[in-house]
């Protein structure tokens, strides 16, 4: 992985953005991070569900790996993978991610999932993925881990609520797992469904939705490169708050899409109904692509708050089509009207 040094930006080649000199981590730091990460392997001390499982791809210019604890596979750092998504922003502190969070399996306020998730049992974990497909299967968590080389993906999240953050996700594309089950030419859908399980997810006891909860991609949108199956962020096995042990992250789409905690996965013919555009479609439409020109219908979206940046008096910045990510996604909405389709 190389870079452009300009004056004052270093510059991605595929990147299709800059970010300020002065906030860029001193290359000296990230190394000494990632020979901590190393000494720390070594001795065993990454241990346990919540060790770190690999260096971050960020550490150095080349893929760092290194064993993850316990069944985890190694993490194998590759932004290389999906070319033109890598994002340059500063990254939003971790303590941030893991504690201001929309998961309502666990309450409504931001505060509740990383005050209430440490219900969740994670293991034993099976996923079934079934419907239009040649071979269904039903995987558990090992299975999944070990299923295709974990990947570090640096990603804008933008919040339908109008917050965004940038995430070093870990994880692999969601069409490594797709194509196990070989899809049918009846496949148009992709349907994912979460866990519901009121002893475990107080939020349950709310009826804010219908449970459990339901998102869909269309096909082409569930096999693009970018779309990411995630098992963990900032080089951590996931988080129980953010969607342990494993969630969907689509980065040019409202947050929402982004199913947490996931059980089960149907490959179908019609389009599914998202559980928020059952429950509110007048605001919520299937697709939830980032769209500075399409407002909700009760605020605008064409700007957004970065977490981690001064707070509520954050200075609000633009809001990019596709969430920046235009170039990679945006032939797949080509001639539709994203004010009908929004």
């Amino acid at each position: 992985m190389s870079f452009v040094r300009t004056s004052h930006h270093l510059l991605h080649p595929d990147s299709g953005c800059t970010l300020p000199e002065h906030e860029v981590t001193p290359q000296a730091v990230y190394l000494r991070r990632r020979q901590l990460l190393q000494g720390l392997a070594g001795a065993g001390a990454l241990a346990g569900a919540g060790g770190l499982i690999g260096a971050p791809a960020w550490a150095q210019g080349q893929a760092a790996v290194v064993k993850g604890p316990g069944k985890l596979p190694a993490l194998a750092a590759q932004r290389t993978a999906v070319a033109g998504g890598v994002v340059m922003d500063k990254l939003t502190p971790y303590d941030d991610v893991t504690t201001y969070n929309n998961f309502y399996e666990f309450g409504t306020d931001k505060s509740d999932p990383a005050r209430n998730a440490h219900t969740l049992k994670t293991r034993p974990w099976m996923v079934r993925i079934e419907g239009e497909v040649l071979k269904p299967l039903t995987l558990d968590i090992d299975q999944l881990l070990k299923l295709a080389p974990m990947e570090e993906r640096i990603y804008r999240l933008r919040c339908v609520e109008g917050w965004s953050m940038v995430i070093p996700w870990v994880g692999y594309s969601l069409a490594s797992l797709l194509k196990q089950v070989q899809p049918t030419s009846k496949a148009k859908y992709v349907e994912f469904y979460t866990l519901a399980d009121a002893k475990q997810m107080p939020g349950l006891r709310s009826s804010v939705l219908d449970w459990p909860y339901v998102e869909g991609l269309r096909m082409d949108e569930a096999m693009h490169p970018l779309t990411l199956m995630a098992f963990g962020l900032y080089g951590e096995v996931m988080p129980k708050q953010n969607g342990a042990p494993m969630r969907l992250v689509v980065p040019w789409k409202y947050g929402f899409k982004s199913a947490k905690s996931i059980v089960r996965i149907r490959l179908v013919e019609r389009e599914p109904v998202s559980s928020w555009t059952a429950a509110i479609p007048r605001e919520y439409g299937f697709y939830s692509n980032v769209n500075p020109k399409v407002d909700h219908p009760r605020w605008s979206q064409a700007t957004e708050r970065r977490i981690g940046e001064g707070g509520l008096f954050t200075p609000r910045r633009p809001t990019l089509m596709f969430n920046g990510y235009e170039a990679q996604v945006g032939q797949l909405y080509a001639g539709m009207d994203l004010r009908k389709y929004y």
